[in-house]
């Protein structure tokens, strides 16, 4: 088994805004809570956990199609978060939900049951954000009809 270490280091620039470093050739970015809290300069931590479980489930799914030489291109994705209370009254994120639309109609793609029953299990980052919290996922073509 092999590991590997991803640094991210974030700063406080002013208030709820942080500048937040990527390292290598990644340019930085800043992240800041909206108002009243915040300003809204950037990203919220909340919108962050959601670009990037929306992109894990983009680079699986298109990986998977890839793989059987497919060009689903070009891909979107669009994830909605449910923020609410718990029973601590505490805001949490209580679920996601991701929709990843094709760029063709299904009936260009091969092997596209095989893609759906397994892309999933390879997106790092959803899998291990979906031990905490529910995450449901449903893929549409460019046409509209609901694949999963």
């Amino acid at each position: 088994m092999s590991h590997e270490q991803i640094t991210v280091e974030l700063f406080q620039q002013e208030n709820y805004r942080f500048g937040v470093r990527f390292g290598a050739s990644v340019p930085d970015l800043v992240a800041d809570e909206p108002a009243p809290l915040g300003a809204g300069s950037g990203p919220s931590p909340v919108q962050l956990l959601c670009a990037a479980v929306g992109n894990c489930l983009s680079d699986s799914l298109l990986f998977a199609l890839r793989k059987f030489k497919q060009a689903p291109e070009p891909l979107q994705a669009t994830v909605v978060a449910e923020v609410g209370r718990n029973t601590e009254g505490r805001l949490r994120v209580l679920g996601m939900e991701a929709t990843l639309r094709l760029g063709v109609p299904a009936a260009r793609l091969e092997h596209l049951d095989r893609v759906l029953g397994q892309f999933e299990a390879f997106c790092t980052v959803t899998q291990s954000v979906g031990q905490g919290i529910p995450i449901t996922v449903k893929v549409v073509d460019a046409d509209g009809l609901v694949l999963q």
